[in-house]
């Protein structure tokens, strides 16, 4: 049996991971589950597969949870922090983690896997993004191996050689097609962005995900961080990195070889294929996601992403351009900008220019360590924030 350690199980991804593991029981024992403050979602998770530990972001939400899951008779063992983050991410009966917390609060519980030399199912691309170059170092040192949840990355993965370590260009590869939906925006006349609400921009139109996520799809940032990670898990840099628009979500992600061959990997927008794919690798399992039926889809679409839309996806080339601390300011403050859009506190088109304004104002280090760098997060969270309390003071 694989124990399973699932980081944010209260989540889209977490979901999807226990559905995926709940049809092959007999592969799978969940060891632990972790959620924020979502005390409702895990409680029902921890009726459901009775795992060792429950962990809760939020100490209120842990006491209120151990109550609950006491009222029931389950022994499950509830933390809370991020030590308790860590530490179920660390314990010896695990064998895989799904990293799948939102945003830069799941980079230490990660690095908790690494260090353990588990397997990581890395959903979580903000750990790579801040700090991308330790945390490959890291894995590399222990012994962990990292395989990519995101849709396009996993779809990479299955597109690349086995031997793509050993770098691209040596093993025939001459450039990646990160391809991307363009989100809910791609054609609403660029006057109307300013006014558009957060729930317009958290209906995907393909995708089913969390409001963040759904926010930094509409601005296109998400795909700019999945450029700064593909770097990161692939060994390149960003100029062999193309994304593409296509609207249909059918092509996840396709690599180029140097022979002329492009090779796509396929599939329904459901984030069950690459968790099944992760979860079984090097074998495959069923996940419950049904067959694609290419006549219903009858045609697959491609377009060049307008830069003047989408000016968060420029800011992230130029953030892993630049590297150092870069990716982790820019990140830290895409996090703060859409909270406050999504609190009505900015306005969508705010976003970006709250982004290049910190990026600004900060310097780069091109040497941090772990310490240095979560430093620098907090210092651009903390910019970004005093930035927006002067704009609307």
């Amino acid at each position: 049996m694989i124990g399973l350690t699932i980081l944010g199980s209260t989540g889209s991804i977490g979901v999807s991971t226990l559905d995926v593991a709940g049809r092959h029981t007999d592969r799978y024992r969940v060891i632990a589950l972790s959620a924020n403050r979502d005390v409702d979602g895990i409680e029902k998770q921890c009726l459901a597969f009775k795992p060792e530990f429950a962990v809760m972001a939020d100490p209120a939400a842990a006491k209120a949870l151990k109550t609950r899951l006491s009222s029931h008779g389950l022994m499950t063992q509830v933390l809370a922090g991020v030590e308790g983050l860590e530490t179920v991410a660390a314990l010896p009966q695990v064998d895989y983690v799904m990293a799948a917390i939102v945003g830069a609060a799941g980079l230490l519980p990660a690095l908790a896997a690494v260090r353990a030399g588990k397997r990581i199912l890395l959903a979580n691309k903000e750990s790579l993004v801040v700090s991308g170059e330790l945390f490959i170092r890291e894995a590399e040192d222990h012994g962990a191996e990292i395989l990519p949840i995101d849709s396009e990355h996993n779809a990479l993965f299955q597109c690349m050689p086995a031997n793509f370590q050993q770098g691209l260009e040596e093993v025939g590869v001459t450039r990646i097609l990160l391809t991307a939906s363009g989100g809910p925006f791609r054609t609403m006349p660029l006057e109307s962005l300013s006014a558009v609400t957060p729930d317009q921009a958290c209906a995907h139109p393909n995708w089913s995900m969390g409001r963040k996520i759904s926010v930094d799809s509409a601005t296109m940032m998400n795909k700019g961080l999945e450029v700064i990670e593909a770097c990161w898990l692939f060994h390149t840099r960003p100029d062999k990195i193309q994304v593409v628009l296509h609207p249909q979500s059918v092509i996840h992600s396709m690599v180029e070889y140097s022979d002329g061959s492009i090779l796509a990997q396929l599939g329904n927008p459901d984030m069950r294929t690459p968790i099944a794919h992760a979860l079984a690798w090097p074998e495959r399992i069923s996940s419950g996601v049904a067959s694609l039926d290419l006549f219903q889809v009858a045609r697959l679409d491609f377009e060049a992403p307008d830069l003047e839309r989408f000016p968060c996806l420029a800011l992230a080339y130029r953030a892993i351009e630049a590297s150092g601390t870069a990716p982790a300011i820019l990140n830290a403050a895409n996090e703060v900008a859409v909270d406050a859009f999504l609190t009505g506190r900015i306005g969508f088109t705010r976003i970006a220019t709250l982004i290049e304004d910190v990026l600004a104002k900060m310097p780069i280090d091109h040497d941090p360590d772990l310490e240095h760098l979560l430093a620098v997060d907090a210092e651009a969270r903390r910019i970004a924030e005093q930035s927006i309390v002067s704009r609307v003071s």
